[in-house]
């Protein structure tokens, strides 16, 4: 693990399958990784109060636009689009793991005869594929680097 997870309180990450060590949300305290959780920029938000979303996205160098561009480019990809969502796709779905009745009926219509904890572990993973590939679109690669798996 890099520096910058090594020094994240352990109450800030989960282990979810499918992602060791995911950061919490942003609006709880998570990293930059946790882009991944967050709503679409432009919508109504349940935790707007308390929403760090724009302030880190300008941190990192990355426009509301681009983030929507990515996160939706990752949908069609993998095919997370659906009208179940909050959003229209499973790409801004958060990481509750104690169940969504939005996420969830997407998620079995997705993937169809799979056991349920295969598919949270499948949505996971591309949940940490796809807060590496916001962190690689950054511009200010310093902000990020540390918390990349892979180097860019």
């Amino acid at each position: 693990m890099k520096k910058a997870l090594e020094k994240i309180p352990k109450e800030m990450l989960r282990d979810l399958q499918g992602w060791k060590n995911a950061p919490v949300p942003l609006c709880m305290g998570g990293d930059y990784r946790a882009l991944t959780w967050c709503c679409k920029p432009g919508l109504p938000l349940t935790f707007g109060y308390k929403c760090k979303r724009d302030q880190k996205l300008k941190e990192i160098g990355m426009t509301s636009e681009e983030f929507i561009r990515i996160k939706e480019e990752f949908s069609e990809e993998h095919n997370w689009n659906s009208d179940f969502t909050c959003y229209g796709s499973l790409s801004y779905c958060c990481m509750r793991q104690g169940g969504c009745s939005n996420r969830d009926p997407a998620l079995l219509l997705r993937y169809p005869g799979t056991e349920f904890s295969e598919i949270l572990k499948t949505y996971y993973a591309l949940k940490k594929e796809l807060a590496q590939l916001l962190l690689k679109k950054a511009k200010n690669h310093q902000i990020v680097l540390d918390y990349l798996e892979d180097d860019i």
